[in-house]
């Protein structure tokens, strides 16, 4: 028996087994402009969220032994439209990302990054899916016993791989400082030139500490449902691509790689009056 455990659409926690929608929670908001856009969902309902998911396993196997890992662009901008140009462009060796029934996985090929992360977001949980480890390549899965997910035990995979410029996709602010101490400590002592850039995902539901920390540590942040990114990221993020989704180039090379993906699509239009994920969610630490 296969188990799959996502947080999506809303960041409502819905569990998959074998290959069966079990379970669906509550969304935390009602409205989505990306599934409104792309799906024609107005609201957010536990149906509505049933039915996308049911979708998606039978369109391209989501959570099940025909998931397909690669895909052509799907949105002209997001977090993995941006890590697949980075890899096209071998401006980064690899992306840390995470798959159904892999766990964490090493990517170096961009129709890849697309086809993972583009499709699923979210996933919390996962169990192991030989035949779609086999697709991504046993060496490439951090622990293809398990399917475990640890962003920061794929950093040392990547490095011992001989990779050098990783990036990594997290959702946990603790992470994200980890992976700094990480990267800091294996250059002093080993008289190295590692370079990790963090692209901070998921991130609807975060609190304002939480908040702080992503952008103290990470190179790229996705605003999603949340308002303390949104507020933080329009005081202090030196790049923002979008209006609806916002997301946030924080330091110098976050800001080089959402103007490579902007030029690489030949641009954005300017929305008037977006719509916005409703509500916007703001935690109390």
């Amino acid at each position: 028996m296969d188990e799959h455990i996502i947080e999506a659409m809303g960041k409502a926690t819905i569990i998959i087994r074998d290959g069966k929608v079990i379970e669906v929670g509550d969304p935390k908001i009602e409205y989505c402009p990306l599934f409104h856009k792309h799906r024609g969902i107005e609201k957010l309902t536990k149906e509505k969220i049933k039915e996308n998911m049911e979708f998606r396993i039978h369109d391209f196997g989501m959570c099940s032994p025909n998931r397909q890992v690669k895909m052509k662009d799907f949105l002209s901008f997001g977090i993995s439209e941006t890590l697949s140009t980075l890899l096209k462009e071998n401006i980064i060796d690899c992306a840390i990302m995470v798959c159904e029934g892999c766990g964490t996985v090493i990517v170096t090929d961009g129709e890849m990054a697309q086809g993972i992360g583009g499709r699923v977001s979210g996933l919390a949980r996962t169990t192991v899916m030989p035949e779609v480890i086999e697709k991504i390549g046993k060496e490439n899965v951090l622990n293809p016993e398990i399917a475990i997910i640890d962003q920061i035990a794929g950093i040392q995979l990547c490095i011992n791989k001989g990779y050098k410029n990783i990036a990594v996709t997290i959702v946990d602010s603790e992470d994200a400082s980890s992976i700094r101490d990480v990267e800091k400590t294996y250059n002093e002592e080993n008289d190295k030139d590692i370079n990790i850039y963090i692209f901070a995902v998921h991130s609807t539901g975060v609190d304002k500490k939480e908040a702080e920390q992503l952008f103290n540590y990470c190179d790229v942040v996705t605003a999603c449902a949340s308002k303390p990114i949104r507020d933080i990221g329009e005081e202090i993020a030196i790049k923002k691509v979008g209006e609806s989704i916002p997301i946030y180039g924080v330091t110098e090379k976050g800001k080089e790689f959402l103007e490579l993906r902007v030029e690489k699509i030949g641009g954005m239009t300017a929305k008037k009056d977006p719509k916005l994920p409703s509500p916007l969610i703001w935690l109390v630490e």
